[in-house]
């Protein structure tokens, strides 16, 4: 009788996400995110990261569009205020593959790469994947450079990549999606309606292999301090409840916390969580509940069940 070992969820970064995907996105995958200019891929991917080096782990951001120095003002100007510490310690690196011919870099740079970085199980993120797929007309080996780049990354962690979506929103069947749609483990649309008053974002799980997941589109805002929100569609026309003080309620779950949950409320957890309360409080949440928004955030932690 075969005996099938149960694959390990992390956190994804992502706070009402992971009681999207039975827990949260299975370790060494890959993760596509698809979304038009503005939806919040690269949101997305860096609180996918941030969330793996509050646990400890390696981060590894390869970048084929902008520059590391762009992306470290984005995420700062975003509210992630302290991502120049975890640079200065190591554990968070960025790969520039900007300006270079792709196909030479996973060719002849990749396989070292992977060999530096072999049992670091750490997080990556390919923000965006997409030029990959613009550097060769030849279909045959686009599929190759694509696959050989994912593979390789996922090799010594899990993926999370990000593809722009042209064209008709929510139109999947574009060449430059089609591939990487297929060899991903997980895909997640966020589709983003910006012409729409008020504008709409929402976000749908396309995917997710070996995992059960949800089947129907989620409202998501994007908040600084907090990166993206998202609401179970069960809750999106539900009135919201007046604005709480989110610091209080906070201090109070601290105190009720079982001995189980208060092993995991370390001093780094408790600023990272305090830091994004107080910065949650400044911003629009929209028509977010902000109890709901408090429960994501502390189950994205484990200090209650996910609910």
């Amino acid at each position: 009788m075969v005996s099938h070992i149960p694959l390990k969820k992390i956190k994804s970064g992502v706070y009402g996400l992971n009681g999207l995907m039975d827990g949260g996105i299975n370790e060494n995958t890959i993760t596509a995110v698809i979304g038009t200019s503005g939806a919040g891929k690269t949101t997305f991917a860096t609180y996918f990261l941030k969330r793996g080096l509050e646990l400890g782990e390696d981060a590894i951001f390869i970048t084929l569009d902008e520059s590391p120095k762009q992306i470290i003002k984005g995420v700062i100007e975003m509210g992630w205020e302290d991502v120049e510490d975890y640079i200065d310690k190591g554990m968070l690196i960025f790969v520039d593959a900007g300006g270079r011919e792709f196909s030479d870099f996973i060719k002849t740079e990749l396989a070292g790469f992977v060999d530096e970085w072999q049992g670091y199980n750490a997080r990556i993120v390919i923000d965006p994947l997409t030029p990959v797929l613009w550097s060769t007309e030849d279909k045959y080996e686009q599929r190759d450079l694509v696959s050989s780049l994912l593979r390789g990354t996922r090799n010594i962690g899990t993926v999370v990549c990000t593809l722009e979506e042209h064209g008709v929103v929510g139109d999947l069947s574009g060449p430059e999606l089609v591939i990487p749609m297929y060899l991903a483990d997980n895909v997640i649309h966020l589709r983003y309606r910006s012409h729409d008053s008020p504008e709409r974002r929402e976000m749908k799980i396309i995917k997710c292999r070996s995992s059960r997941h949800s089947k129907f589109w989620h409202p998501y805002t994007i908040v600084r301090g907090s990166g993206i929100i998202t609401q179970r569609a069960k809750l999106a026309n539900q009135v919201p409840k007046n604005i709480v003080d989110m610091t209080s309620l906070l201090n109070g779950i601290f105190e009720q916390l079982p001995a189980d949950k208060k092993a995991k409320l370390t001093p780094k957890v408790k600023q990272s969580l305090i830091r994004t309360i107080n910065k949650l409080s400044e911003e629009d949440i929209g028509h977010l509940d902000p109890e709901y928004i408090l429960t994501q955030i502390l189950s994205e932690y484990e200090l209650i069940d996910e609910g």
